[in-house]
């Protein structure tokens, strides 16, 4: 059984997202400690709310620090909703511009689309190797609540690097809508909130987790 800690900050759906995880068979832990989080299995990073803000919610408890050193060490982290958009260089919210943890390059910035927030289900179009999404048909439908969302993707490596697997939805226009690299993979819907298709989601980055 994976040790996984939902990394408290405060901000996140917390209970909801350990909830999912035990629903899967995670033995889950929620705490803001530096060594715990930096010594589990596997590291949770949720996320509502402000980018500012949840920015400076994480500075507080080093948490870029923590996701840093975990990745450098190739242990994994998922990073959902603000959780993901933080991963990125910067945000930008009603002209104010905050840095993010820089795992990714690019920016966080309003979707452009005729009723924001994007608010209910939506299908993703992800990639043929994705191991998030694996064994789920292309009609799967998850849970969006957000205004804001990386709208291109930057990061593309030279080999012999592996290139990221990112995977899209679309609300007024594309954004993205997952990721996966190496030991880092995120998602900007709520799989606590997506019932059969957000467990599924779990379980499979989970099994990855565990190997």
């Amino acid at each position: 059984m994976a040790s996984v800690v939902v990394f408290d900050y405060g901000s996140g759906n917390l209970r909801s997202v350990e909830r999912a995880l035990r629903r899967v068979g995670a033995e889950v832990e929620v705490t803001g400690d530096f060594q715990t989080a930096l010594e589990c299995d596997a590291l949770v990073v949720p996320g509502v709310g402000a980018y500012a803000a949840c920015m400076a919610g994480l500075l507080a408890v080093r948490g870029e620090r923590i996701i840093g050193r975990r990745l450098a060490g190739g242990r994994p982290v998922l990073g959902i909703c603000v959780g993901m958009q933080i991963l990125f260089d910067r945000g930008i919210e009603h002209g104010v511009e905050t840095a993010g943890c820089r795992e990714w390059p690019g920016v966080v910035d309003r979707l452009e689309a005729e009723v924001v927030p994007h608010m209910g289900w939506n299908t993703v179009r992800a990639p043929e190797k994705s191991v998030l999404f694996n064994g789920m048909a292309p009609d799967t439908r998850f849970y969006f609540v957000h205004s804001y969302a990386a709208r291109s993707w930057e990061l593309n490596p030279e080999p012999p690097m592996p290139a990221p697997l990112v995977t899209w939805a679309t609300h007024g226009d594309d954004f993205v809508a997952a990721a996966e690299n190496g030991p880092l993979s995120a998602t900007q819907f709520h799989p606590e909130k997506s019932g059969d298709a957000g467990a599924h989601l779990l379980e499979n980055w989970l099994a990855n987790v565990t190997g």
